[in-house]
């Protein structure tokens, strides 16, 4: 068994579900410190309450070379406990209890035998951040202190799709937390003294454009919450929600959409909406001539990989590593059914990872 197929299975075998990282953060570290990288763990543990913080790794290397940053996340979904992983030809899952874990210890495999391989080769400063509780809203690259960056671009081994896959663009993300005031009443007694605020929301929402509003916008109703009882007129109902799109401006015109259509619609009916929005992350958008993609479609391309650029519905942590300014895409990993307990590795996948990875760092 290689290595890289050894060191795969400790990674998934070393339990790691969103905020329970301190196990596998000090084995990472530890691996960081091995192949030369000096570590920083972060303060996103005391900012997020998270097992452990985020870990910035940094080798020197030839200054006329890019400064190179990779991006993995060492949490799991759950149920990501005791994983046992079984090798079946060129397939790698676990016993069927539990995910496998392969996102995105997958990607931190590669990237270390990547490193391996590369150490007495000429190659650029690498960076490697290693994010905590990436599975619940990109918490640990939120809490990253920017101070800490320093690198020309990046890539993120965090995709679907075979090795030769680069996300070029992923959306914006705005989430909308509404409450509808109405007026209760006895719905028995007397309904027409009360106003619904069920009613209210579902005229809301009714009246609404959700779903794939255009080819780079989306949104949707996540959760509807109120009422306690059916003999009284329910007078107040919360609502989360979100928009997406590839298009910062059409995000906002999205959010100003449905916030206008909550307020005007229980205007009408006599009832009241207030929302507050957030924006959750920034997206990011290029061109097939921007130095991060080239960069990576010549390295593909050389291995004779199949190329494929494309753009994702959701967010990772490129997403604020571009809010940051580290121009970032994504690389396809290559996993299968992830967030699943049938999540499968094909082997030969990650071995190609592996030689992307190692190509991006000894090119230039």
């Amino acid at each position: 068994m290689s290595l890289l197929i050894e060191e795969f299975i400790e990674l998934v075998e070393t339990s790691s579900e969103t905020g329970n990282e301190g196990q596998i953060a000090k084995l990472l570290l530890k691996k960081l410190e091995e192949l030369g990288f000096s570590v920083v763990e972060d303060d996103a543990k005391e900012k997020t309450g998270f097992g452990a913080g985020n870990l910035i790794a940094t080798k020197a290397g030839n200054p006329s070379k890019p400064k190179l940053l990779f991006s993995v996340h060492m949490d799991t979904v759950t149920p990501g406990e005791n994983v046992i992983a079984v090798i079946s030809g060129d397939i790698i899952s676990s016993k069927g209890e539990t995910i496998l874990g392969a996102d995105d210890k997958a990607g931190i495999a590669a990237l270390f035998e990547a490193v391996r391989r590369t150490q007495e080769k000429d190659h650029g400063q690498l960076q490697i951040v290693i994010s905590v509780g990436e599975e619940s809203g990109l918490v640990g690259a939120k809490a990253l202190d920017a101070a800490h960056l320093d690198s020309d671009f990046g890539y993120a081994l965090d995709s679907d799709g075979e090795v030769g896959g680069i996300v070029i663009g992923a959306p914006y993300q705005a989430k909308l937390w509404t409450t509808i005031t109405g007026k209760p009443a006895h719905a028995g007694v007397a309904p027409e003294k009360g106003i619904s605020a069920i009613t209210v929301a579902a005229k809301s929402i009714a009246a609404m454009s959700l779903g794939r509003i255009d080819d780079e916008t989306t949104a949707n109703i996540g959760r509807f919450e109120g009422g306690k009882a059916t003999n009284i007129v329910c007078p107040e109902v919360n609502i989360l929600s979100e928009a997406r799109s590839l298009q910062e401006d059409k995000l906002n015109a999205q959010v100003e959409h449905m916030v206008k259509t909550f307020e005007e619609t229980a205007r009408s009916l006599g009832a009241s909406a207030d929302t507050k929005t957030e924006l959750m992350y920034p997206g990011f958008s290029f061109g097939e001539s921007d130095q991060v993609v080239v960069y990576a479609q010549e390295v593909i391309e050389a291995l004779g990989l199949p190329l494929e650029l494309k753009r994702s519905g959701g967010g990772s942590d490129a997403n604020i590593l571009n809010g940051l300014g580290i121009p970032t895409v994504i690389l396809a990993v290559g996993y299968e059914d992830i967030h699943t307990t049938n999540e499968t590795m094909p082997i030969s996948q990650l071995e190609k990872l592996a030689d992307v990875v190692e190509h991006l760092i000894i090119k230039g």
